[in-house]
């Protein structure tokens, strides 16, 4: 229970953030056989005072069933209610500021700090016409910051941009905070191609 209670000031956090882009919040409570009344009732009152909807699915257990009061509610809304969706940021802001946007209004820091070499290769990706692009943060997803040890909904906390790499393909520029890891490239020979349905049409060469 006291790990449930003090864990929803991250819950608000989350909904406060979708709430900056204009657009409806509803919450989904995934509930496994292992969660308590107590622990529910909790997440319910936690939220109570946020002016969204809850909905505590069971899809984990009863698969679509579970969630279908979820989904009838998300149509609804999409049918009944108007969005005003606006980014947090404008695409002509400055890569460094549209980093330092993120940093502070979404995750709450204080200061984003980097390195004399990041700074470079942002001016070196704005001299080469990519400045309007969006920017994709990289970091723990345990944590706001850049610590995976820092809970909760923090405020004030420095984050750390150790990298920042462009996706020009893909459109947009990566900035690396922390010691988070990025993913590997494929193997020589993905795993995919020992996967395979068997002659009774079952799944086989996962593990």
């Amino acid at each position: 229970m006291r790990a449930v209670t003090e864990g929803i000031t991250n819950l608000k956090r989350h909904v406060s953030n979708l709430k900056k882009f204009g657009v409806p919040v509803t919450v989904a409570l995934n509930r496994f056989t292992s969660d308590t009344d107590a622990e529910v009732a909790s997440v319910l009152e936690g939220v109570a005072g946020e002016d969204v909807t809850v909905h505590e699915c069971t899809h984990w257990a009863d698969g679509g069933t579970g969630a279908e009061t979820l989904a009838r509610h998300v149509v609804s809304t999409i049918e009944t209610s108007e969005a005003a969706f606006a980014p947090l940021y404008e695409a002509e802001l400055p890569m460094w500021d549209k980093i330092e946007t993120v940093a502070r209004e979404i995750y709450g820091a204080g200061t984003v700090a980097t390195t004399d070499a990041v700074r470079t290769q942002i001016d070196a990706f704005e001299a080469a016409g990519f400045g309007d692009l969006p920017v994709c943060m990289a970091k723990t997803p345990l944590s706001f910051s850049d610590d995976p040890k820092l809970l909760g909904a923090p405020e004030g906390h420095d984050l750390t941009v150790r990298e920042v790499r462009l996706s020009a393909g893909a459109g947009f520029m990566v900035a690396i905070c922390g010691s988070i890891l990025t993913m590997p490239g494929l193997p020589r020979i993905p795993a995919a191609n020992n996967i395979d349905l068997n002659e009774n049409g079952q799944i086989e060469g996962l593990f």
